[in-house]
């Protein structure tokens, strides 16, 4: 037997439930994790790709895999997956999420909603499942996920989510369907600051602070105010202005007794010059962050990392939009390994290529796919 890989599966995975019948067992629950992780990584996408990777890279995964009955077939990926218990099959990366977390510090959480459209079965009733996740934007890692049944359900998904995740010191941005007290709390109760953005759902809210903001800007500030912040990029044939004003007088919010640690409010207009045409775009923001207008210009252009750095990569790379995965814990227990493979991805720095390249090199390459996992147990010891 060759060198073990540095997948200490027995480590991570030790106290996952196997929800199968010992008795009715043919394939070691270990085995089919393992597999899986890889074929996710190498960029397999449904049960049965991943049965046909476990097959066609069986003799190297014997080198850290029991597999006494030779590789699962599709049906027994499908059967084990769609009966863990996603919250379990979370807990068991937690080791490894808090270290690569931990390396640079958990400063910012940028927690947003994600549907899985091709997960619904319309002609039987079934919505598509809609998944609550939290992203570190400064390590590109996903730290967690809370499926709901409708994106409606957000508000009372973000609370669980927050249960289950350490946020000590960071800062929470979160777009305008987290903007509730009850979310607000939870967040300062955790130890950790918000930035909320104010749309129309908050319309009592959403008043006072145009009031506020129509107030200063009456009193034709001065544009280079400590307050204010420009910022101007361009490329692509575009170019964007970005106007930051941040207020720390909120006495003409009227609810700000009930926004726990209510600190200041944001006003940032992002204006956008295209092929000659420009546009004009304004946004609200209210937080308990206690910085300047820096740091809030900085989450709150961050925040769209997990739109544009984590749920667009999904869909292109590992086609999670299509994915007919549908019985409700498998689709999340594959969208979760689809999470940490982009993760593993992303936090590659040996490699020059982008994501796609990463994963395809990772199919063909087993010293690189060790590499990639490597990252998951943290040292070199066998599985």
């Amino acid at each position: 037997m060759g060198p073990q890989p540095p997948l200490r599966l027995t480590h991570h995975f030790r106290d996952l439930p196997d929800p199968r019948l010992g008795r009715l067992c043919r394939h070691e629950l270990l085995d089919i994790i393992g597999i899986a992780i890889c074929a996710v990584l190498c960029g397999q996408q449904t049960w049965a790709d991943i049965a046909f990777y476990g097959q066609d890279h069986e003799a190297w995964l014997r080198t850290f895999l029991r597999l006494p009955n030779g590789i699962p077939s599709h049906d027994t990926f499908r059967y084990v997956f769609t009966r863990l218990d996603p919250a379990a099959f979370q807990r068991c990366f937690g080791e490894w999420i808090a270290a690569l977390s931990a390396a640079t510090g958990l400063t910012h959480l940028a927690i947003d909603g994600k549907t899985l459209r091709g997960s619904g079965a319309r002609a039987h009733g079934q919505a598509p499942l809609h998944l609550v996740s939290a992203w570190a934007t400064a390590r590109h890692v996903t730290l967690g996920q809370v499926a709901v049944a409708d994106k409606s359900n957000e508000i009372t998904a973000i609370p669980r989510l927050l249960e289950i995740l350490d946020v000590t010191g960071a800062v929470v941005t979160i777009d305008a369907m987290g903007c509730q007290k009850e979310i607000a709390a939870p967040v300062r109760d955790a130890g950790a600051d918000y930035v909320l953005a104010v749309k129309d759902n908050q319309p009592r809210l959403l008043a006072d602070i145009q009031a506020t903001v129509e107030a200063y800007l009456d009193q034709q500030p001065d544009p280079d105010a400590a307050c204010q912040l420009e910022t101007v990029d361009t490329g692509h044939g575009r170019r964007e202005v970005r106007t930051y004003v941040l207020l720390t007088d909120v006495s003409k919010i009227r609810d700000r007794a009930l926004w726990p640690d209510l600190h200041a409010l944001c006003f940032a207009v992002n204006q956008r010059t295209v092929a000659g045409e420009t546009s004009l775009e304004a946004r609200y923001y209210i937080g308990s962050l206690p910085g300047g207008v820096a740091a809030y210009a900085q989450v709150i252009r961050d925040h769209w990392s997990i739109e544009t750095h984590c749920h667009w990569v999904l869909d292109v790379l590992f086609r999670e939009d299509g994915s007919r995965a549908r019985r409700a814990q498998g689709a999340e227990n594959l969208a979760w390994l689809r999470r940490m493979a982009l993760s593993l991805l992303k936090n590659d720095t040996t490699c020059e290529r982008s994501l796609r390249a990463k994963s395809a090199k990772a199919l063909g390459d087993h010293e690189f796919l060790l590499q990639l996992l490597s990252k998951v147990s943290g040292d070199k010891e066998g599985a």
